[in-house]
């Protein structure tokens, strides 16, 4: 409950909006940004209790004559932090969305990009405030709409970035907080527009643009080459992200390694458990035990523990094939054995050796399955040889017969 009277409402909103006035004649962007905050505002919860006890906020606004042609926006804004304060998420984010536009109208007259943090913080709270409202809507039964409609003014703002000139430095922010949007909507096709307007236009210096800005469009493009089963450059991408990230910032770093570690496990490389342990990946243990030890039953029983976690992060799939690379690493453990026993023929791996493997691990396959097998795994240069059907043989290149997939290690 607020407390007060009017003439105090009144008061401290003149004072809200006297110092929203003084930043931007000042040029102050950094008190801009913050007068503007709602979710996590410090002024926030100020302008919504001084609301409840004033019955016309907009004679407020018009009192002060320097805010126009910013008065509309004020109100908005304010009607905004009120909605939100009070939990009226889908008023708060009409409000907001008002706000943002006139904001933004504004900032495009201005020549420099003094008020870019400020932009920046709208932007944020749009993406957050609608995420907000559109859980409400889902809770009444209705279809929701308001990240959508964030996204569409998000496109306006990049627009409006795009182009040559000092504000352009502020794009790639604005660029990630679409992705969170389309990554939210399921909608990551939409990325590719943005991706290459980022990557192929003159007028960007990639290393120009903030580091935290950078690390967060390295994450999801990476995120994004994953799933299109491009380990090469998600690894790439995913490596740069992890190597600007900020050291202190554990949960990040946390981030990037839950997509990274799948990336690594495809291209052969196995991280030491340390790691896993450091940054609570410990799902991640017993698949890199399956594919030290070329267990096939370990790696299903892993998958199937985690299969939730690993679903909801879209790496299923991912680490589902890597039973190509545990059979291998199996007949990989079988030749070794063999060397042992009979060095002259080593390189000659039998078809019943290999059933008697799997069977041992109550993998249940015939020939014919493994067969298939052992020649996806000599297609795909897994492991160099040739398989003999006659003699229901595999016979192994005598040197290099297990390629090394990687030699780029991920260590803690």
């Amino acid at each position: 409950m607020a407390y007060g009277n009017n003439t105090d409402g009144s008061r401290r909103l003149g004072d809200y909006i006297s110092r929203v006035v003084d930043a931007i004649s000042s040029q102050d962007g950094v008190a801009l940004a913050e007068l503007l905050a709602v979710s996590g505002g410090s002024y926030c919860d100020f302008v919504a209790s001084a609301l409840d006890i004033t019955k016309d906020a907009s004679r407020v606004v018009r009192q002060v004559e320097k805010v126009a042609p910013l008065g509309d926006m004020m109100l908005q804004h304010m009607r905004c932090m009120h909605c939100f304060f009070h939990r009226h998420y889908v008023d708060a984010f009409n409000a907001l969305e008002k706000s943002a536009n006139a904001f933004l109208q504004e900032f495009r007259n201005w020549e420099s990009a003094w008020a870019m943090q400020a932009l920046h913080t709208i932007v944020y709270d749009l993406r957050t405030v609608a995420e907000l409202a559109d859980k409400e809507i889902t809770e009444n039964g209705k279809m929701p709409d308001k990240l959508k409609g964030a996204g569409s003014f998000l496109m306006k703002v990049f627009g409006a970035l795009a182009g040559k000139g000092p504000k352009r430095v502020g794009a790639l922010y604005v660029t990630c907080q679409l992705f969170k949007v389309y990554f939210k909507l399921g909608t990551v096709h939409l990325c590719r527009s943005v991706i290459r307007s980022i990557e192929t236009a003159r007028v960007f210096d990639f290393e120009e643009f903030p580091t935290r800005d950078r690390v967060t469009y390295m994450y999801y493009t990476g995120r994004l080459e994953v799933f299109n089963d491009n380990f090469v450059l998600a690894d790439q991408k995913l490596v740069y992200a992890l190597s600007h990230c900020n050291p202190a910032k554990a949960s990040n770093i946390r981030m990037v390694l839950k997509y990274l570690i799948p990336v690594k496990l495809s291209l052969g490389t196995l991280p030491k458990y340390s790691l896993l342990q450091r940054y609570n990946l410990l799902e991640y243990k017993e698949v890199v035990q399956a594919l030290r030890m070329g267990d096939i039953r370990l790696l299903r029983h892993a998958l199937q523990t985690h299969e939730d976690q690993f679903l909801r992060s879209g790496v299923y799939l991912v680490l589902e094939k890597l039973e190509l690379q545990v059979c291998r690493r199996l007949m990989k453990k079988i030749y070794i054995l063999q060397k042992q026993k009979d060095p002259g023929r080593a390189h000659q791996v039998k078809m019943d050796s290999i059933l008697k493997a799997l069977r041992w691990l109550n993998i249940d396959m015939d020939i014919d399955e493994v067969e298939c097998i052992m020649a996806i795994l000599i297609h795909r240069n897994f492991i160099k040889g040739y398989f003999s059907h006659k003699s229901k043989v595999v016979v192994l290149s005598k040197q290099d017969a297990f390629p090394v997939l990687s030699a780029r290690p991920l260590t803690s």
